[in-house]
């Protein structure tokens, strides 16, 4: 069985994205397939866990992973429709039940840090959601480095890659919700530069590794950065692959496993929904798949 048979002997929210990203199946057969995250396998079990008051995991977002935030995460990455009528009434719960711990503001409205925003953006802007408020904010955060962070961060004048990514994640959902702004566009240009200037994973100032664990592939990666979420992230916002990456993407490449495919390392803990992986060190199918189509944007890119 190669790689790609192996991805698409999966779950239909794998299957969808490999037909779209690495085997160019025409648009109807990509949506077909994309319908069923609603009514069969995880996004299906994912939805059904929803309370009747919106809630899931009975948090909006403190009770790590299986809260109401992270659970929308996760089925945003599914690729879930927003136009399905399970997701549609699944929204429309969260967001007329759901308020954020921070100080109970309405969970659409977003709180106060740029971390938990940049989430909420992302959350709202992909289920048709208004939250440009959200992103005036953020954009007024943004530090002279290009970069954000949040509070438990701020005993450094410099921006936090965890924080950066999740704003950055949020801006480009929202762009391609919306159309974006110009200065929204140019806030986001900035924070990738940040991540561009600092090879996907190093200290500015000297070069080092910023932290380890960043060079390990996680799945979910909840809001930690690491160098394959950081890459996957340039490649869906259209970044043309410079030498600022060829580190990273090196450093994929090491990953890849004599199989062809890459293991899940680093696994956060928590509780969890379910597993989605074999389990730490055994074959992945998200990491395999984020890990294959970033080295087909960079090959493609220096063709």
């Amino acid at each position: 069985m190669t790689v790609v048979e192996w991805l698409l002997d999966s779950d239909p929210s794998i299957r969808w994205q490999v037909m779209r990203d690495l085997t160019d199946e025409p648009e109807e057969v990509v949506a077909a397939e994309r319908s069923r995250v609603a009514s069969e396998g995880w996004g299906a079990r994912l939805l059904a866990f929803q309370a009747p008051n919106g809630q899931w995991g009975q948090s909006t977002y403190m009770r790590a992973w299986t809260s109401t935030a992270w659970t929308l995460s996760l089925l945003r990455e599914m690729g879930l429709d927003p136009e399905s009528e399970p997701a549609r009434r699944a929204v429309t719960l969260v967001r007329e039940n759901s308020r954020w711990e921070h100080d109970d503001e309405p969970f659409f409205s977003g709180e106060v840090e740029p971390c938990i925003n940049g989430l909420a953006v992302a959350l709202g802007a992909y289920f048709g959601q208004d939250v440009q408020a959200i992103v005036d904010r953020l954009l007024t955060e943004q530090l002279s480095d290009g970069g954000w962070k949040c509070e438990a961060e701020r005993g450094s004048t410099r921006s936090s890659f965890n924080t950066t990514i999740a704003v950055l994640e949020g801006l480009l959902e929202h762009d391609r919700a919306t159309g974006g702004t110009a200065e929204a566009r140019a806030a986001r240009h900035k924070g990738q530069e940040y991540l561009l200037d600092r090879r996907m994973f190093r200290r500015l100032s000297t070069g080092e590794v910023v932290d380890e664990a960043w060079t390990l592939f996680s799945h979910p990666a909840w809001y930690f950065y690491d160098v394959l979420r950081g890459l996957d992230h340039l490649r869906a916002a259209g970044v043309v692959p410079d030498e600022r990456v060829a580190e990273a993407v090196g450093l994929v490449e090491k990953r890849r496993g004599e199989d062809g495919r890459w293991p899940l390392q680093n696994p956060h803990p928590g509780q969890l929904h379910f597993a989605m992986d074999e389990g730490e060190g055994k074959p992945s199918r998200w990491n395999t798949l984020r890990a294959v189509r970033i080295l087909r944007w960079y090959e493609q890119a220096h063709r």
